[in-house]
């Protein structure tokens, strides 16, 4: 984490000497015109923190300097801003620098007239040209990166409306961004810094569960890098091995998404184990394992399956020394390097010239830094775009990561939760296409079923392509739905047609107003859509606001409607506004499972009964095991734009408290701070040490609910919380 005090500008001299300590045949000259001309540029500009803006950039090209990139790519930091900012031109850098360097910064420019917006539609058109652009050459957004970096380090300078949106913003695309090209240094500090700003009392919880914990375990955290080495060496292991703490963002996500508290979580302390070879990697693997036992289920082997950044070491958590639970990453120094620099670490100095060397990241068992933003680049071109196409993206930018095999053995990485159809459309548009059916490990399975690691997966192919409206809920990747809302596009799109058209008429008769008393012509000229259906279209899939039409056709109207649509609550409306898919059919009553209380975000399943009618779950719903010999009643069913927008439900909350004075108020305020409801609480089994409470909060979505959940797994109090599920 960085210091918020101003940093010292890095003089001429020292940026010239930084980056002839790495690449002694740099343009000197180039250098320091680059330098000169920045600052002229920017002249008199300030930033927020009043220091002078040529500050900036020449902070940004010191970040680049640490990552040893060539000259062109630190004069493209310098110059950064200033075709945005100043009266420099395109033309003028061409003439000046080179055209090599005035591509560079054309393409970081349009970066930067893309910041994301808040709004959903803008944010999404924006994020596919970003992709677009970064994807052409990895330097562009390695400048992005660091240019992001220097300003959320001084962002506490900033106005407090903007902090928000510029953090979630880093949180939601730069971070992933860098551990998409295997920058881990710099996504960890963009991590830390935004979520000092998004949640900062989560933040300070964790940070004080971590001074505690030193001061607990101390003494045997300090003993264990020292006892590791000498029993390697002993086995005749030449290794060195250093401690780290995990960070508090890196602790919150493992909140989020484990179902244990936090004095559960058993890879707080880290451990790096760098030895010379990689046959060195697995004897070191060994002697600790016979050392220390192991904990079930917690070895990862990411040099024979490397992630898609390139990242490659050996994972195991050991019961180590004094008793701790202890997460070792044994890796080489050349993993080490390139877990923490990413594509960075291939920046070298070669044949008489320094740049980026393909031969050597190959030599390493890595593969194109950009073919992850590539996949995406697919999404973009074959997808419809909007609000769920950012999702999908920026669920693909993390990687969190599952490892699955073809029978003949070709090994295809998929997001973790990916299903049968995410490795269908991975392997090729045509497989997912034909895609009926699935054998995973020689076995017929539902294409529901979540893959896991090793798993071989078969998929049976039909002779048409067709593609049931309801398989987008059976996906999690962008590539697989965006292929398959290209089939289903014009059948879907009635759909939208009525949702719209109701969802107009309902506000505008909250309005005392009728569809019925006016032509639709004047607003279709008005807001640039063609027909009448083309309207509705747009209101169904949430591209305009009903409350904008609304205010088009009757002007009086304007600043009397809400700028959002009215949230519903699940249960209390019609349940066939909020889910839909092909068991949804005329006469069949429906109702959601009180068993796992489903909301927005969640994946859900319809079980089918005769005396029931439909009952709606999520996919970990305990009660769905009572099904699982009986696909005949399992419907795949998915959620309304309208519930995903503007729905409301409510979550049950079991958790485990310790019983002192004051935790109920305190669970109560977090709830409360994190934006939730308490509806309902009942307490059970209370002793005098630990007592259980079920707790019913109002939730917008699985997102929110997370975010509570991960909130109070925080509060030292809290032994465990989680969402019931039957």
């Amino acid at each position: 984490m960085s210091d918020t005090k101003r940093a010292p500008i890095m003089r001429q001299f020292e940026l010239i000497e930084a980056v002839k300590a790495y690449d002694p045949t740099a343009d000197e000259a180039l250098l320091n015109r680059a330098y000169v001309y920045a600052m002229k540029m920017h002249g008199s500009q300030l930033r927020a923190s009043g220091d002078p803006y040529f500050a900036h950039p020449i902070q940004v090209a010191g970040i680049l300097t640490d990552y040893r990139l060539d000259t062109a790519t630190i004069v493209t930091a310098l110059l950064h801003d200033v075709v945005e900012d100043t009266s420099a031109t395109r033309d003028d850098i061409a003439a000046m620098f080179g055209e090599e360097i005035a591509v560079l910064v054309e393409g970081v420019t349009k970066l930067s007239r893309l910041e994301l917006q808040a709004e959903h539609t803008r944010q999404a058109e924006n994020l596919r040209k970003f992709i677009l652009a970064i994807s052409k050459d990895v330097r562009v957004l390695l400048v992005k990166l660091a240019d992001r970096l220097h300003n959320m380090r001084t962002l506490h300078f900033v106005k407090p409306e903007k902090r928000e949106r510029i953090s979630r913003e880093t949180l939601e695309v730069y971070a992933p961004l860098g551990r998409s090209i295997g920058i881990h240094s710099i996504a960890a500090e963009l991590e830390e810094l935004a979520f000092e700003h998004l949640n900062a009392t989560a933040r300070v919880a964790i940070q004080r569960r971590l001074e505690a914990l030193k001061l607990e375990n101390g003494s045997a955290i300090e003993a264990v890098s020292p006892e590791v080495e000498r029993v390697l060496a002993e086995a005749g292991v030449r290794a060195r091995v250093k401690g780290r703490e995990k960070t508090p963002y890196s602790i919150w996500r493992k909140l989020q998404r484990k179902t244990v508290g936090f004095s559960s979580l058993s890879d707080i302390y880290g451990f790096r184990v760098i030895v010379e070879s990689e046959d060195d990697c697995y004897r070191a693997l060994g002697v600790i394992h016979r050392a220390w036992p192991m904990v079930p289920e917690r070895f990862k082997d990411f040099i024979s399956t490397p992630k898609s950044n390139n990242y490659r070491s050996l994972h195991t958590t050991v019961v180590g020394p004094g008793g701790l639970r202890i997460e070792m990453q044994i890796r080489t120094e050349v993993m080490d390097r390139v877990a923490e620099d990413g594509v960075a670490a291939h920046w070298r100095y070669k044949n008489q010239s320094y740049g980026f060397d393909r031969e050597a990241m190959e030599a390493d068992g890595g593969r194109d830094p950009l073919l992850n933003l590539r996949h995406l680049v697919q999404v973009i071109e074959h997808g419809e775009g909007g609000e769920d196409w950012v999702e999908h993206a920026k669920l693909e930018m993390y990687l969190d990561q599952v490892f699955v095999f073809t029978p003949k053995g070709t090994l295809i990485t998929l997001p973790r939760g990916g299903m049968p159809l995410d490795f269908a459309y991975a392997v090729h548009t045509e497989v997912g296409d034909t895609a009926v059916g699935v054998k995973i490990n020689g076995e017929l399975k539902p294409m529901r079923t979540a893959l896991q690691n090793g798993d071989v997966v078969e998929i049976i192919r039909g002779t048409k392509r067709e593609v049931p409206t309801d398989w987008r809920s059976l996906t999690v990747t962008g590539r697989a739905r965006s292929a398959i809302r290209r089939h289903i596009r014009t059948s879907e799109r009635e759909e939208f047609v009525r949702l719209g058209k109701a969802t107009l008429e309902q506000t505008l008769e909250r309005a005392g107003k009728s569809l019925a008393e006016v032509k639709l012509t004047e607003a279709l000229m008005t807001l640039a859509v063609p027909t009448e259906e083309d309207l509705f279209d747009a209101v169904g899939r949430g591209r305009l606001t009903a409350a904008k039409v609304a205010e088009t056709l009757f002007p009086a109207l304007k600043g009397q409607l809400k700028a959002g649509p009215e949230r519903k609550r699940i249960g209390e409306e019609s349940p066939r506004l909020f889910v839909r898919g092909s068991g949804l059919t005329p006469g069949v009553s429906i109702h959601f499972g009180r068993c796992c209380s489903p909301v927005p975000g969640d994946r859900i399943v319809g079980i089918l009964e005769a005396d029931k009618g439909l009952t709606v779950h999520t996919i970990d719903c305990q009660t769905l095991a009572d099904f699982a010999d009986d696909d005949s009643v399992w419907q795949d069913l998915q959620w309304t734009p309208q519930a995903e927008r503007s729905a409301v439900g409510s979550v049950k909350m079991h958790a485990t408290l310790k019983n002192a004075r004051g935790v109920l108020g305190q669970v109560a305020s977090i709830i409360g701070e994190a934006g939730g409801n308490i509806l309902n609480l009942s307490m059970a089994h209370r002793q005098h040490d630990f007592y259980d409470v079920d707790i019913d909060v109002e939730v917008e979505d699985a997102r929110h609910a997370t975010m509570i959940i991960a909130a109070l797994r925080a509060n030292p109090y809290v032994d465990t919380v989680d969402r019931a599920r039957g």
